[in-house]
């Protein structure tokens, strides 16, 4: 498992590594512009806490929310669900306009008693934090993956 974490990384690093084969968005409609390059990030830069909502890839329906917990270095990331203890985030790496994190295991708010561990990369895009989320239970069979969007502003 630890391979297919770091298979992913290398993957999101690799896209993230060559900005002058990729195209920046424009903020007037998400046209993409050619040569531009897209924004670097630090860790600085989302340090803070966040309100943050979690879908299913493809849709709008909220899955849940949480605060998302962010420091100025790889330290002391955590996701606060309602009514529970916080939960550890590893910051595995910071490259171009990305954050690839992981977390877990820990119990699923989605699924009771099952146990998931979460591989996250995240961007900002204007004022939000967005990123896209897999989910892998400890179970066997079809739904043991889990593909998942998140985005968020700001707590004050």
């Amino acid at each position: 498992m630890r391979s297919f974490t770091m298979c992913c990384c290398v993957v999101v690093l690799a896209g993230c590594a060559k900005p002058e084969q990729q195209a920046a968005r424009d903020s007037a409609g998400g046209q993409l512009a050619a040569g531009a390059t897209p924004a670097t990030i630090s860790l600085a830069s989302v340090a803070g806490k966040w309100a943050m909502r979690t879908m299913p890839a493809g849709s709008d329906s909220v899955l849940t929310t949480f605060d998302l917990v962010a420091s100025g270095d790889a330290s002391g990331w955590a996701f606060n669900f309602p009514q529970r203890a916080p939960v550890p985030i590893r910051v595995i790496a910071v490259a171009g306009d990305s954050i690839v994190t992981e977390a877990g295991p820990y119990e699923s708010v989605l699924r009771k008693g099952v146990q998931v561990r979460l591989n996250s990369v995240m961007r900002l895009q204007g004022d939000k934090l967005v990123g896209t989320s897999v989910a892998h239970y400890s179970t066997s069979g079809a739904d043991s993956v889990l593909q998942l969007r998140t985005e968020g502003t700001r707590a004050p």
